[in-house]
Order: C-alpha cells, then sequence, then structure tokens
C-alpha cells in the first residue's frame, strides 16, 4: 500500500522567544539561509531603524535599506534597487508594512526572505500573502512564505499596546473565518483542507482561551505560535480561507469606504467575527469573542473605533463587493440594508454596553 504525504509550505526556522533577536546571524548562518553574510535588511523610520544599532554589528555585511511605507511603490522601490546586491536573502525588520513590503519585494526578485517581527499585529508575518496600499486602494499579492521567523518577546513586550491587541483580534477572528468555509462547504459545495481549517481554529482557540494578557511571556508566546499557524493554514490551503471570512469582508470594507480613518487590522477583524457570529444566531460564540475582546481591551462596537453605527451598517452591505466569488455568512443571508440595521440594533442590545 503506497504511503501518501505531503509537503506543507512552512518557514524552516521559527524563533519565538525572549532575546531572539541577538540569534540571528546564528539562525540565518545555521540554517544555511546566509553564510556569507550578504544580507538585504528592509526596515522603517521606526521600530526597525531604533534596533539596527543591536542588529547591525552580528551582521557587517548586510545592507540596510529604509522604506517609506507599505505601498507596492515601495515594494517595488525596494526590489529594484536590491537587484545588483548578490544577496542571500532579504530580511524585514520592523512591523507588518515592512514585512509585507520586503515578501513582496524578495518574490520580485526570486530571494528568500526573513520575517522579524517587532509587533503582533496580524497573521501576515508568516503569511503567503502581502497586503500592500496602490492606487485603487488596498491589494493582497501572493508571496511565498518566509523562509524563517524571529519574534524576541523582549521586543514584543516595548510595542505600542494596541498593535499587541490587533494581533488578538485577527486570531479569534479565525473561529468565524473557519465557520463561513464551513458554511460556504455546506451551501456551495466548495472543498474545505482539513489540515488548514485545523491549524487555523486550533490558533483562533488558543488565544480565545489562554487566561492571560499581553504583559505575561506565556500568552504573547501562544499568541505569535497563533500567528505562525494562521499564515502556515493559507499556505497549505493556498488561499487566504482558513482566516478570513466575513470578519475581513467588513473590515475590507471600512478600509475601502473610509481609508482615511480605518483603524488597525486586527480591531477592526475582530468586532468584524463577533458581529458575524451574531448572525449566524450563535449567541453563545458571539457572547465569547466579545468577552475576549473587551478583556483585552479590543472594540465591541464601531463607536470603539470611531465609526458611526449608521457607517458600520455601510460597510457591512458592501462587505461581499471587496471579495467577489467568496461565499460567507454575509452572502448566505444576503441581507438588506434595513435588515443589516436592525441586526445590528439587536447585537447592541444583546451585547450589552
Amino acid at each position: 500500500m503506497p504511503v501518501l504525504t505531503r509537503l506543507i509550505p512552512s518557514p524552516v526556522s521559527v524563533d519565538i522567544t525572549a532575546g531572539a533577536l541577538d540569534n540571528l546571524a546564528g539562525v540565518l548562518a545555521d540554517q544555511r539561509i546566509s553564510s556569507s553574510g550578504r544580507l538585504a535588511i528592509a526596515i522603517s523610520g521606526g521600530s526597525g531603524a531604533t534596533l539596527r544599532e543591536r542588529v547591525s554589528p552580528a551582521l557587517p555585511g548586510a545592507d540596510w535599506y529604509e522604506v517609506a511605507g507599505g505601498t507596492i511603490d515601495a515594494a517595488v522601490q525596494l526590489a529594484d534597487a536590491m537587484r545588483s546586491g548578490h544577496y542571500d536573502a532579504i530580511v524585514g525588520l520592523g512591523g507588518g508594512k515592512i514585512i509585507d513590503v520586503a515578501k513582496y519585494a524578495a518574490a520580485r526578485v526570486g530571494l528568500p526572505m526573513v520575517a522579524v517581527a517587532t509587533n503582533l499585529s496580524h497573521d501576515g508575518i508568516c503569511s503567503p500573502v502581502s497586503t500592500l496600499d496602490n492606487d485603487a486602494g488596498r491589494g493582497s499579492y501572493g508571496v511565498p512564505t518566509p523562509i524563517a521567523l524571529v519574534i524576541d518577546l523582549d521586543v514584543i513586550r516595548h510595542a505600542p499596546l494596541r498593535y499587541v491587541r490587533s494581533g488578538i483580534g485577527d486570531a479569534v477572528s479565525n473561529i468565524s473565518a473557519i465557520a463561513d468555509w464551513e458554511l460556504s462547504h455546506r451551501e456551495t459545495g466548495e472543498q474545505i483542507d482539513g489540515l488548514a481549517a485545523a491549524m487555523a481554529r486550533q490558533a483562533g482557540e488558543a488565544v480565545l482561551r489562554h487566561p492571560g494578557g499581553c504583559a505575561d511571556d506565556a500568552f504573547l508566546t501562544v499568541l505569535s505560535e497563533a500567528l505562525v499557524l494562521s499564515g502556515i493554514a493559507m499556505s497549505i490551503a493556498g488561499h487566504t480561507r482558513p482566516s478570513s471570512g466575513a470578519c475581513h469582508e467588513i473590515s475590507h470594507a471600512l478600509d475601502l469606504l473610509y481609508p482615511k480613518r480605518s483603524a488597525p487590522h486586527g480591531e477592526q477583524v475582530g468586532l468584524g467575527a463577533a458581529f458575524a457570529m451574531h448572525l449566524r444566531g450563535e449567541p453563545e460564540g458571539c457572547g465569547l469573542i466579545v468577552e475576549v475582546l473587551r478583556r483585552h481591551g479590543l472594540p465591541v462596537l464601531p463607536d470603539d473605533i470611531g465609526f458611526s453605527a449608521d457607517e458600520f451598517v455601510t460597510a457591512v452591505a458592501f462587505a461581499p463587493r471587496t471579495r467577489p466569488g467568496r461565499y460567507t455568512i454575509l452572502e448566505h443571508l444576503d441581507l438588506t440594508t434595513d435588515q443589516i440595521r436592525d441586526s445590528y440594533a439587536d447585537y447592541v442590545k444583546t451585547i450589552g454596553s
């Protein structure tokens, strides 16, 4: 009888520890990612630039590139600037925008990419997707998964707390995304990858059920691992379905309709997940998500992030247009604007103030 296996695209090294940044050169050498030390390191003017002085002595052969922002133009400019460097790999050192820019640039020039995350704002740190601003708003671009991932818990503890909270919202939203995937399977016959679904669900559940907070290394480790598993789940599935459903459609709608006012991604998808669970008629699931979001200081109402009830209702009505062909609870119910408004009023009443 043949033995059946499949290859899972994932990093060759994941280092989530306090002080991990000090061993970056060792990780690159030990994993044979860069034995010569010829690296292109992309940083922002913020956290990455602050850490350059700490990291540069151990990487004397590296060239440093400061990236202006998380745009497609910045990613293309970075790729063009690196073409003549004869590098072993590209390192993205910073927050989500820098890592997304570095992933796209690495794909464009055909080099492996190492993600060194300075905050835990979303699951893009290990995903096969770069989310970049473009002339039309914001786009998602398929890229290879990072070959290695480094998360220094000492660095994470000094990141703005709102960014860590955002990662909580993104991880917890997996619960809603998987429910949408299962709904689509029942209603449309869409195939589910069981391994990808299991990884994404358990990542969300681990954060949802953990009693710790953002000041605890144990909780930060679980959150880091959850975001990594979410990214790997998307790589396994070959698309974002394991971690993106109605929750993300709502967030994308807020980004598109109110581009200058949108909140951190994880805050929006966490709110979207809570409301989507309410639309499914799952009061226990909705209540648990709301309870966890509140405990960690995340928004549960659009007012908490500067949107009126009417603006949120408009975003929910617009949301299905952000992912044509994707089937979620929003497409399933196909609510009118008035019905969404009534559902939102019921949601507010159900979760209380």
